[in-house]
């Protein structure tokens, strides 16, 4: 995207980890013809760049550029300059002295007194909180009678920890913001919410909303990485105000990987369970290493606990979560937000637990899970709802007899170089973060719908689509309500200020909720056209039909019993204008009243090579219970994609920093930051999924989500195939080769 006049940004980074700036001489860049910016010319205004919590439960500590940085990689100025190169010159001429300061990388180093404070004070809404050990905010929570699992036949307590991963999405952050004649601005960003973009430019630089307008734009994948507003938007804004000229502003793949991660997570876990196969309770210690900054913190501590205790029936649950504070880079949503982490350690447990009752661990799942009927967490403790639709059983009885589950081998009877195992383990995720009360949380949108004047329609909405067809799903669920083919709905692409409010694409909410938006909006319209109809047939509204006559091409309302009564589509919209009835239209706003879980299964077979530590995929069966399936190629593709990256998170990625540096061990390098290929993966023979027969009744047409629950199980999963074929447990991510020999040799010792 270009525009004429347009400059080229550039963010000038701290080298430090920790460190305050004494002085920033921009007066070379200034000669050279750039525009500069440095913090003291930028509102000051302390934010957080998602705005998807409520006010009470929003933590913020974020500065548009910063005067002390507190990772490796944070904005502390910027330039603009008549092409990217000149751009990049002007920023190695500008001169900067700093004063270095502690730093910590790991979550229980920064906790120990005497630490570096990353930060002595943020705010919660308007009030402004001191700091202690680093800790930015905590969360405690018990239910039930302690006495369940002191008691219970067997106890097993472990520790886990989990790896940092960078979200990789295909584009990386950009954005083009154009100043406008009236003191408006023009943004075209990487984002994954448009109207959140435009409500934090207004809180931050004070013009006015109206006349803010960021417009959709391709998004390939994002993966949570886009849910908060980026800091190339914020900084771009204040370069495009400043030089009153557009400003495209892209990070290079180095900075990108220096800008967000997943979160690494510590767990303390201890479960117990009884000879008869129910678990009795568990407490789990949960520390969240939150990088820098707080993005959200305090409603994960929250999804944490409502994921641990909705994936199985635990009488007495007992939870503390911290999010600590490190001189690392903030981390933020990444698809499953904390769900495929905790699953992790949950799932490899109740596999461990299994063999320590004597119970297959299949049947110890199924005797525990939580399903229909049950009370469901959601998305932590003020999102509660019953489920309503339940299709584990069928996952998990189905994917045993495809993959002969009981007769799989048994890792004391393997010897020789290659050792095979097979893995089971299960997960769910919402579909949305709707609720039947009122939450911390946002979760609404809308949608607008339009005959247009030869009987087509025009559907606009401010729902991201991430390029996984979630609006082409919202035009199936318009056309099956109007009795339209597909192609006579119209997909516009919106921006601020033609679409009404959408929280963001995330929570797995987009065919759930948005859908649910785009069927509401449908049945509106469909009533303004059986009213309309009605007055040209003569006939009460409510008692015409409505069917799609293919010859024609076009669909036709008729009363049913005369004959030749019968208008079309085209015809009605024709009469409504020619009589000045005016436009059948409708825009409306939804939130769902419940967040249902979509629950996936996984069955996986690897070999493990004993010799060299690699792990070999060799099948892979996936079910899923998505209710209602709307686009079923592509519900399949989001299980492919999910494994691709579960598999990953299990056996390749992390993030590891150089204590001495503070930066990245791999420098910020995407070549040495590895992911899978084709080659490490499996041919779609190979990989086979399935879908659960279930309804879900506050979905529209029956539908739920797919996209997160596809990814959270699946490291679980792959860790028990793991452990199948060695008879080695392992409690840190990722299951590197080494970490498998250095096992197996512990074991022969």
């Amino acid at each position: 995207m270009a525009f004429p006049n347009m400059l080229y940004g550039r963010v000038l980074k701290s080298p430090h980890a920790h460190a305050r700036v004494r002085s920033i001489d921009v007066s070379k860049a200034e000669k050279m013809g750039a525009v500069t910016i440095t913090p003291d010319e930028i509102p000051d205004v302390t934010y957080c760049p998602r705005l998807v919590s409520v006010p009470e439960a929003t933590y913020k500590d974020w500065k548009v550029l910063a005067d002390k940085p507190h990772y490796v990689g944070e904005a502390i100025g910027a330039v603009a300059a008549e092409s990217e190169e000149e751009a990049q010159k002007a920023l190695e001429a500008i001169e900067v002295e700093y004063d270095v300061l502690g730093a910590s990388f790991d979550a229980f180093d920064a906790m120990k007194p005497g630490a570096e404070q990353v930060h002595d004070e943020i705010y919660l809404k308007d009030d402004l909180l001191k700091v202690e050990n680093n800790i930015g905010c905590q969360l405690s929570i018990t239910e039930g009678d302690p006495i369940a699992l002191e008691e219970a036949d067997v106890v097993i307590e472990r520790t886990y920890r989990t790896n940092r991963r960078y979200h990789n999405q295909l584009e990386t952050k950009s954005v083009v913001v154009r100043p406008e004649a009236d003191g408006g601005i023009s943004v075209w960003s990487t984002t994954q919410t448009i109207h959140n973009t435009r409500l934090l430019l207004h809180d931050i630089y004070g013009i006015p909303m109206g006349k803010i307008r960021v417009y959709k734009v391709a998004l390939g994948g994002s993966f949570g990485s886009s849910i908060h507003v980026n800091p190339v938007v914020t900084i771009a804004v204040a370069l495009a105000l400043k030089s009153r000229r557009p400003v495209k502003l892209s990070y290079t793949r180095e900075e990108d990987i220096r800008d967000h991660c997943a979160y690494q997570m510590i767990f303390k876990l201890k479960l117990g369970a009884n000879k008869n196969g129910m678990l009795a309770g568990g407490r789990l210690e949960a520390y969240l290493d939150i990088g820098a900054h707080q993005i959200q913190a305090y409603p994960l501590l929250g999804c944490i606990v409502g994921w641990w205790v909705s994936l199985y029936k635990l009488p007495y649950k007992d939870y503390v979560g911290k999010a600590v504070y490190t001189n690392k880079v903030p981390s933020c949503a990444f698809r499953g937000y904390g769900n495929p982490q905790i699953s992790w350690v949950v799932e490899t447990m109740m596999d461990e637990l299994a063999g320590k009752i004597d119970i297959d661990p299949l049947d110890f799942r199924l005797k525990n899970y939580i399903g229909e009927g049950d009370l469901f967490w959601g998305q932590g403790p003020s999102v509660k709802s019953i489920i309503q639709s339940c299709g584990v059983e069928e996952i998990l009885t189905k994917g045993a007899e495809m993959v002969d589950w009981y007769n799989r081998p048994n890792p004391e009877e393997q010897t020789g170089r290659y050792r095979r195992g097979w893995g089971v383990g299960r997960g769910y995720h919402t579909s949305s973060a709707g609720a039947p009360v009122p939450s911390s949380i946002v979760d609404f949108g809308g949608a607008i719908l339009k005959m247009n004047e030869d009987g087509t329609f025009d559907y606009i909405s401010a729902l991201m689509d991430h390029g996984c067809g979630t609006q082409e799903a919202h035009v199936k669920i318009i056309a099956e309500e109007l009795q339209v083919p597909v192609n006579k709905v119209n997909i516009i692409r919106g921006d601020t200020g033609t679409t009404v409010y959408d929280v963001c694409t995330h929570a797995s909410r987009g065919v759930y909720s948005g859908g649910g938006a785009a069927l509401k909006v449908a049945m509106k319209v469909q009533e303004q056209i059986r009213s309309f109809a009605g007055r040209i047939l003569d006939a009460y509204p409510h008692a015409v039909r409505i069917r799609y006559d293919e010859e024609t091409d076009q669909t036709i309302i008729f009363a049913e019993g005369i004959e030749g009564r019968e208008v079309s589509y085209r015809e009605i919209a024709e009469t409504a204008r020619h009589k000045n009835w005016g436009t059948v239209a409708s825009v409306e706003s939804y939130r769902q009243p419940s967040c249902p879980p979509h629950f996936t299964g996984y069955f996986v077979n690897v070999e493990v090579d004993t010799w060299t530590g690699k792990v070999k995929l060799l099948r892979v069966v996936a079910g899923a219970d998505i209710g209602t399936v709307i686009n079923p190629l592509l519900a399949a593709g989001q299980v492919h994609g999910g494994f691709a990256q579960g598999w990953s998170m299990t056996t390749l990625e992390d993030m590891p920093y150089d204590p001495i540096d503070g930066d990245l061990v791999n420098r910020g390098s995407i070549a040495n930051y590895k992911v899978p290929t084709t080659q490490d993966l499996l041919d779609v023979d190979d990989l086979t999924v399935f879908f659960a027969d279930t309804y879900e009744p506050t979905g529209p047409f029956g539908a739920k989500g797919i996209g997160e629950g596809a990814l959270n199980p699946v490291a679980g999963t792959v860790a028990n195939a793991i452990q199948n074929a060695l008879g080695v447990r392992f409690f840190q991510l990722p299951i590197t080769p080494i970490r498998i020999l250095e096992a197996l040799k512990e074991k022969e010792e």
